[in-house]
C-alpha cells in the first residue's frame, strides 16, 4: 500500500485528466499527510556549519515540480527561477555578477560550459546564454519539456526531454545534430534524469527501466542495459523510471531506479556489475567508497563501491521527502520537505548537525564544489556552507 501512495503521489499519466494531475501535483507539493515524516532529535554535539552567505532567487519552483539545480563552472555559481530569472554569483562570496529575465519558463538546469549558460523550458526549448554578461546566444526548439539539466560536450549541449527523446543541438548556434527517440511508457513519473557525459558517450536512463549509452558525436546506441524490468498487474506496480541522475566515476556508471533496484554498468562496454534491490526516485552521490542512496521512504544508505554491500543505514529521517545525497568530505549532505538541510557522517550515517534553508522545503540535492556546500530551497532562497575539516 504504501508504494502505491508514493507512486501516486509522484506519477502524472500522459493523458491525465486534470483532476488527477492537480491531486498529485497536489501531493507533490507536501500536503499528503498519508505517512507523517518523522519528528526532528535534538543533535547531541553538533558539528559547527557555518552559513557563508544567504540570497534569494525569485521565485525558486513557484509551488512546480521542476528541476531547477545550482551549477558551478569557472568560478562563478549559476542559478535560475521557475519564472524565468537566471542569475550569475560569485561562487565564493555570493556577490551577484549578472541577472537576466528570460521571460520563459524555466524547467531544467541551468547547465554550463565553454563559457556558455543553458536552461530547458516547458515550452519545448533550449536557451543559451553568454557566461560573462547573460546574453542571449540562441534558442532552440526540442522535442518536449525538459525537465533535465542540459549538459555540454565539448562542441555539443546534450538535453534530454519528457517525451524519452535525447538530443544534441550544436553548442556554437543550436542547430539540432542528431536525436536518440525513445518512447515512454503510459505512465511515467514526473521528471527526468540529466544524462551523465564522458569521454565521447553519452549515458541516459528511462521510464522504462533501461540504461543506454549513446555516441556523443553520432547519437547511435553502443550499448543498453535492462536495470529493471516493469512487473505487476496495473501501471502504477509497472512503474521503473530512471529518474535518478546516472553518475559516472572511475569508468562506471552507478544508478538506480524506481521499484527496482541499484545497479553499476561498465561505462564504456554496457556489462553488468553488482546491482541489489532498491527504490529511488532522487538518485545516488557516490565518493571514493561509498555509494550514498535515498530511498523511497527517505532512508539514507551507504554502499561499498566495489561489492554494493550496506555499510550503515539511517532510518532516523523517515518519510521526510530527502532529496539524494551530496558527498562532501567526511560528510553527505541531504535536504527534507521542511527545508532542512542535513549533515551525516560518511563514516557511520549519523546526524553531526543540520541548519534551517527554506520554509518552503529543499527538493534540489545540495551541491558540493570544493569546500563549500550550497544549498537551494523551494522559494528560492540560497545558501553557501562551510563544513568542518574540509
Amino acid at each position: 500500500m504504501k508504494q502505491t501512495i508514493t507512486a501516486m503521489s509522484l506519477a502524472l499519466m500522459l493523458s491525465a485528466c486534470s483532476t488527477v494531475s492537480n491531486w498529485t501535483n497536489s501531493i507533490i507539493g507536501g500536503s499528503d499527510n498519508a505517512d507523517p515524516p518523522a519528528p526532528l532529535i535534538d543533535i547531541a554535539d553538533p558539528v559547527p556549519l557555518k552559513e557563508l552567505w544567504s540570497t534569494r532567487v525569485g521565485v525558486g519552483h513557484d509551488k512546480q515540480f521542476v528541476n531547477l539545480a545550482p551549477f558551478v563552472y569557472g568560478g562563478q555559481l549559476f542559478v535560475a527561477d521557475r519564472k524565468g530569472r537566471v542569475v550569475a554569483l560569485d561562487a565564493e562570496t555570493g556577490k551577484e555578477d549578472w541577472e537576466v529575465k528570460t521571460e520563459v519558463a524555466i524547467s531544467g538546469g541551468p547547465g554550463a560550459g565553454s563559457d556558455v549558460v543553458l536552461v530547458g523550458t516547458s515550452d519545448a526549448e533550449v536557451l543559451a546564454l553568454s557566461a560573462e554578461d547573460g546574453s542571449l546566444l540562441w534558442k532552440a526548439a526540442v522535442s518536449s519539456e525538459v525537465l533535465s539539466v542540459p549538459q555540454v560536450d565539448i562542441d555539443k549541449v546534450i538535453v534530454q526531454t519528457a517525451d524519452g527523446n535525447v538530443t544534441a543541438l550544436s553548442l556554437d548556434s543550436g542547430e539540432q545534430l542528431w536525436i536518440h527517440d525513445r518512447s515512454v511508457p503510459v505512465l511515467t513519473l514526473r521528471g527526468t534524469s540529466t544524462p551523465a557525459v564522458e569521454g565521447g558517450l553519452v549515458v541516459a536512463g528511462f521510464a522504462n527501466g533501461k540504461l543506454v549509452g549513446l555516441s556523443a558525436e553520432k547519437g547511435f546506441p553502443v550499448w543498453e542495459a535492462s536495470i529493471a524490468i516493469p512487473q505487476g498487474r496495473s501501471e502504477i506496480d509497472r512503474l521503473v523510471d530512471i529518474d535518478g541522475d546516472p553518475v559516472i566515476v572511475g569508468g562506471v556508471v552507478y544508478v538506480t531506479t524506481y521499484q527496482g533496484r541499484i545497479a553499476v554498468i561498465e561505462a564504456q562496454t554496457g556489462n553488468q556489475g553488482w546491482q541489489r534491490d532498491m527504490s529511488s526516485h532522487v538518485g545516488l552521490g557516490v565518493d571514493f567508497s561509498q555509494v550514498y542512496v535515498t530511498d523511497d521512504e527517505s532512508n539514507v544508505w551507504a554502499l561499498s563501491r566495489s561489492t554494493g554491500a550496506s555499510e550503515w543505514r539511517l532510518d532516523e529521517l523517515l518519510n521526510r521527502k530527502l532529496t539524494a545525497p551530496e558527498p562532501i568530505g567526511d560528510y553527505v549532505a541531504v535536504g527534507d520537505l521542511e527545508g532542512y538541510v542535513h549533515l551525516l557522517s560518511r563514516y557511520d550515517g549519523h546526524i553531526a548537525a543540520r541548519a534551517k534553508v527554506d520554509a518552503k522545503g529543499i527538493r534540489e540535492r545540495p551541491l558540493a564544489s570544493g569546500d563549500i556546500l550550497y544549498v537551494y530551497g523551494n522559494s528560492g532562497r540560497l545558501s553557501a556552507f562551510a563544513l568542518p575539516g574540509v
